[in-house]
């Protein structure tokens, strides 16, 4: 999944979707599937091979009825990747009890085959501010494994029991059909539940999203709320605007995260798993997200930590969404973590931002290792050994996604250099108010400057014979390079 969330709008679409275009060809990044995964696709969308306890295949006929559960789906307005389906409810005794449908990606998928050859290649879906190039054949990823509304869907089903304090108290994982109910989007899930017409199952997200923040924040774990960034083209120029995360985007990342955690735990108990872990950041990282809250002007206290700071923010405010952009850095590091047979240490199978142990678990559709998350808790959960080609893939699972986010982020940072050199392409030779954020360590003279407004971070570089840049400190810089596909921006201290 993206660090930095960009949209284009309408109004933004002609040069720069061009510039897009062209940065897709430069990053040879596939428009089309390979035509034997294509087939293999369009013949597991007619008749899914569902993968048995024993081993066997089984048919959507042999599967666990639980169509009866009334579920809906909660994503972006028009999505139709649909990974994830929930039913919630109150428990008798008290408590909650949430059943959470996941795509289940293995029945559409033959291991060794070439649209597995095809997903272990491109191992997630990339982001453009303009589209989507997804992991899965659209044939699959918007159809035929996607839990649309009124559509009978194999799945991975998740069973979690709460306490009335929002902490888990059981869980469990089980092959079986669903049906959802309703696509429903964050803001009418927000706009019902602010004024209390939500039916008590879509309510109780609130409740129990609630509840699990409180517990997020006591164990000292870090949720960043970062803003959707849309570019949008006035008066013939381009500019930034944010669409700050609703309370319901928190509430529904919350049982997602839920289920993350739990699979861990199932994996870690049963001695073979792969989680995502990411270690403490380094000092220096928290020094220089300092400087940048200085250069927007978010005030914050030296007494008041990092994870306490985060909570006081406002994503509706631009000078927040935009420190909220930078602090994704500190999720440098993260990576993935096998095992089988061995545990890892506690150490070592922390997620530092979770504060514990955690598995991408719950976009099969969208990345690769949570096919294999699931294959592994579902048999954790059943108290058998999991699948030859799943316990095979646990060597190179983690390069392969290592290698895959960091062409997702190189992808990322291409789009954020040529959206920032849209938005500054016809002000080059300007003077902007910015506050140096970095300084290279052998090289003083260049390092990162971050601009007040609008909320731009570029290289500058004083020349060779030049003074220091003034680390920390306040400079005006011109605007020397802009060019959209060609020069990401470039400044020099004025």
């Amino acid at each position: 999944m993206p660090r930095r969330h960009m949209h284009v709008t309408d109004a933004a679409e002609a040069p720069l979707r061009a510039a897009l275009h062209d940065l897709r060809a430069q990053l040879e990044i596939p428009d089309h599937f390979p035509p034997t995964a294509q087939a293999e696709a369009e013949s597991a969308a007619r008749a899914p091979r569902i993968p048995a306890a024993d081993g066997a295949v089984a048919t959507e006929h042999t599967l666990e009825d639980a169509t009866d559960l009334p579920l809906f789906t909660i994503d972006p307005p028009g999505s139709l990747d649909l990974d994830q389906a929930m039913f919630l409810a109150r428990r008798p005794g008290g408590g909650f009890r949430i059943h959470y449908a996941i795509a289940d990606v293995a029945s559409f998928v033959t291991p060794g085959g070439a649209l597995d050859a095809e997903a272990h290649h491109r191992v997630a879906t990339l982001y453009f501010p303009d589209e989507r190039v997804p992991l899965h054949p659209h044939t699959l990823s918007e159809g035929a494994a996607s839990l649309l509304p009124d559509q009978d869907r194999p799945a991975v089903l998740w069973q979690h029991d709460l306490d009335a304090q929002g902490a888990l108290t059981a869980t469990s994982v089980r092959r079986a059909l669903v049906r959802s109910r309703a696509r429903l989007d964050y803001a009418g899930v927000q706009r019902v539940i602010d004024d209390k017409t939500a039916e008590e199952p879509l309510a109780l997200l609130r409740e129990i999203g609630l509840l699990r923040e409180e517990l997020e924040t006591a164990r000292g774990a870090i949720s960043l709320n970062v803003p959707e960034q849309q570019i949008v083209e006035r008066g013939g120029r381009y500019t930034l605007a944010y669409r700050a995360p609703l309370p319901a985007d928190g509430w529904n990342a919350q049982i997602s995260l839920l289920t993350g955690m739990a699979a861990a735990e199932l994996m870690l108990a049963a001695g073979t798993g792969i989680l995502r872990t990411l270690p403490l950041a380094p000092d220096g990282s928290v020094a220089r997200l300092r400087l940048t809250a200085r250069a927007l002007g978010v005030d914050w206290p030296h007494h008041t930590s990092y994870a306490a700071l985060i909570r006081t923010l406002d994503p509706r405010r631009a000078t927040h969404a935009a420190f909220l952009q930078e602090c994704t850095t500190l999720l440098r590091g993260a990576g993935y973590t096998a095992f089988d047979g061995a545990p890892p240490t506690a150490a070592a199978a922390q997620h530092a931002a979770v504060a514990a142990p955690y598995a991408h678990a719950t976009a099969p559709l969208r990345r690769l290792v949570d096919r294999y998350t699931s294959e592994l808790c579902l048999a954790a959960s059943a108290g058998t050994a999991p699948a030859d080609w799943v316990r095979g893939a646990l060597d190179v699972l983690p390069r392969e996604m290592e290698t895959g986010t960091q062409h997702a982020n190189r992808v990322e940072r291409a789009c954020v250099d040529l959206v920032e050199a849209a938005l500054l392409h016809d002000r080059v030779g300007e003077i902007f108010d910015g506050l140096v954020v970095e300084t290279e360590q052998e090289d003083a003279t260049q390092g990162t400057v971050h601009l007040y407004d609008p909320a731009v971070i570029g290289r500058i570089e004083s020349a060779p014979d030049g003074p220091d840049l003034p680390l920390g400190h306040r400079i005006q810089v011109r605007l020397t390079a802009a060019d959209p596909g060609r020069a990401p921006v470039r400044f020099t201290p004025a």
